[in-house]
Parts: structure tokens; C-alpha cells; sequence
């Protein structure tokens, strides 16, 4: 049974769409952007982003489980460049992999991100791109350069889809638009 949700409309890289909102603690909703299985709107972002990070001299793309890998695919493809997915749950065929904590706004639980044994090679001493799908309270990116910092890896710039919330605080970040945090009603 589906339930009728109140969506938030925005126009990003040529395209509309309609994302539904969630109540992610009293009085606060947000519009969530959910791109898995949406080529079309995964491409055209690849493509806007690609254009923005083009003068940006690195290495490597990092991003994190689980919304935005085919987003990180996408660039890849675009720009010739390899891509680290942080995972969200240890596995044995990880190795000795490095972790950091952090808090999702759509979760409210603390999770972890591992960065896989076989994955530190390739970003130690790299300049690399940390990319989200949206980047709303920071916890998620402050764990991805925690990570960095321990792999070795230099941080070179921060990209999402949207950025959320307090938008001066992320005037630093290569984005595609803003998305409000609703409060109230």
C-alpha cells in the first residue's frame, strides 16, 4: 500500500523532479533525493558535475555506500578517473580496513564507514574528490576525510547533487542546487 507523500519539486542539470517528504525528527522534514535507478537523472548530473570538477586537478573520486555510486560510476566513466566506495558494513574480504563514525540525517543512528584493504593502496598519496548525493548536516563527509586523513589521500574538494540545511556553510562545496530543511507544520 503506498502512501501519499507531499513532494518538493526541483529542477537540477535540465531536469524535474518530485521528491518525497520525510519527517527525519519532530517538526523537521526534508525532500529526499533517492537517484538509484534514475539513468536519466544520474547521467545528466554526472555530466553537469563532470563539467564543474574539470578544473580541478585529482586523482581519485570517493564516495560513500550507498545512494551515490552511480553517481561516482558515472563521473568516472566521464573523467577517466577511478572511484573508492567507503562501505557501510565490515566484510571479511575487506582486510584490515580503516573505519570512522559517522551520523546520517536520514538515519539518526551512527553508523561507520570502512575503507576496504585493497582500496588504500590506490589512495595513498592521491589527491582525491569526496562525493555525496546531498550533503546536509556534514557528519558524512567529516568521516569520509577522517578516512582520507588515515589513508593518506589529500581532499581536494567536497561535490554533491545538493547541498541542505544552512546553505553559507556550504558555500565551499561543488554542488547542483540547495534543498531547504522544512520546520514547522
Amino acid at each position: 500500500m503506498s502512501t501519499k507523500r507531499q513532494t518538493y519539486r526541483v529542477q537540477v542539470a535540465g531536469l524535474e523532479r518530485d521528491l518525497r517528504m520525510f519527517e527525519v525528527a519532530p517538526g523537521v522534514r526534508i525532500a529526499v533525493l533517492n537517484i538509484l535507478g534514475d539513468t536519466e537523472f544520474v547521467q545528466a548530473c554526472a555530466l553537469a558535475l563532470t563539467d564543474r570538477l574539470s578544473l580541478i586537478q585529482f586523482d581519485v573520486i570517493v564516495t560513500a555506500e550507498a545512494k551515490s555510486i552511480p553517481l561516482a560510476h558515472a563521473i568516472s566513466l566521464e573523467m577517466k578517473k577511478p572511484y573508492v566506495v567507503l562501505r557501510k558494513v565490515y566484510k571479511p574480504y575487506m582486510g584490515v580496513a580503516l573505519s570512522a563514525e559517522t551520523l546520517s540525517i536520514t538515519t539518526a543512528e551512527p553508523q561507520m564507514l570502512f575503507l576496504d584493504e585493497k582500496d588504500q593502496d590506490l589512495l595513498r598519496g592521491k589527491q582525491v574528490v569526496l562525493l555525496d548525493d546531498v550533503i546536509s548536516t556534514g557528519s558524512t563527509l567529516h568521516g569520509m576525510r577522517l578516512l582520507m586523513e588515515k589513508a593518506g589521500a589529500v581532499v581536494v574538494k567536497e561535490a554533491g547533487v545538493f547541498t541542505e540545511g544552512d546553505r553559507a556553510k556550504w558555500e565551499h562545496i561543488i554542488s547542483l542546487g540547495h534543498l531547504p530543511v522544512f520546520t514547522g507544520e
